[in-house]
């Protein structure tokens, strides 16, 4: 009995780690600000566009960066372009709860178009529970790893389901991030998102990457791999 508590335990640890811990560490650790009202009204007409709908926004001053962090762009979130400051804008934390953080060049620097795609992917990511889906993959993991460690199930069974289990993650997980590009592509049209990703890499100085061997067991795709299916879709939809 102890045994399966613990088992739980750790699943429940893990959820909660990749649910809430970027929350919580945002919150804490980060240099935030409620939006003015006149922000709040651009962002307000920017997320009706992009079909964001969030409970609460914080502004991030652009020297609060603490390290890279996954968003929706799929690139580093540390880099400068010419004139524009470090430019991130991410949705975290759980259904109910859910912040969408931004840093002050998103609304200072970028062109509207570009932020409209931006927002979009966030909102797409929202609409598919991309984070969710994240935080129960490594839920699983970590849990099929703590009954290896804890000798509750055979090592080779063990080992064999943790290959099944990440395997699938990997698998699913590039489908649920394609699919939220998706509806960014429904909302505001295929060819802005794919813009706002080309021009936030260029921002940041980096080259959206294409997969190979080494994205194999990476559980978002390559954002040059997702730069061009928008410009497929776009393509297609012309």
């Amino acid at each position: 009995m102890f045994t399966v508590a613990f088992l739980v335990g750790v699943a429940v640890v893990g959820f909660l780690a990749v649910e809430v811990g970027p929350l919580y560490a945002a919150d804490r650790f980060r240099d935030l600000r409620e939006p003015t009202d006149g922000e709040r009204k651009r962002l307000a007409s920017l997320r009706e566009t992009a079909g964001l709908d969030i409970e609460r926004i914080a502004i991030e001053t652009d020297g609060g960066a603490t390290g890279d962090e996954e968003t929706a762009d799929g690139a580093a979130t540390n880099g400068d372009g010419a004139g524009i400051g470090r430019v991130d804008i991410a949705v975290r934390g759980p259904p109910g709860r859910r912040v969408l953080f931004l840093t002050e060049s998103v609304l200072d620097g970028l062109d509207e178009d570009v932020a409209i795609g931006l927002l979009a992917a966030e909102a797409g990511r929202v609409e598919t529970y991309y984070g969710e889906f994240r935080a129960v993959s490594i839920a699983a993991v970590l849990g099929v790893l703590a009954a290896i460690v804890t000798v509750a199930v055979p090592f080779q069974a063990g080992f064999a389901s943790l290959v099944a289990v990440a395997l699938v993650a990997f698998w699913v997980g590039r489908r649920v991030q394609y699919a939220a590009d998706d509806r960014a592509a429904d909302a505001v049209g295929a060819g802005r998102v794919a813009d706002a990703f080309e021009r936030v890499a260029a921002v940041r100085g980096v080259e959206p990457a294409r997969g190979d061997w080494s994205t194999w067991f990476e559980v978002q795709p390559p954002l040059g791999d997702r730069i061009a299916a928008l410009r497929e879709r776009a393509g297609s939809d012309d």
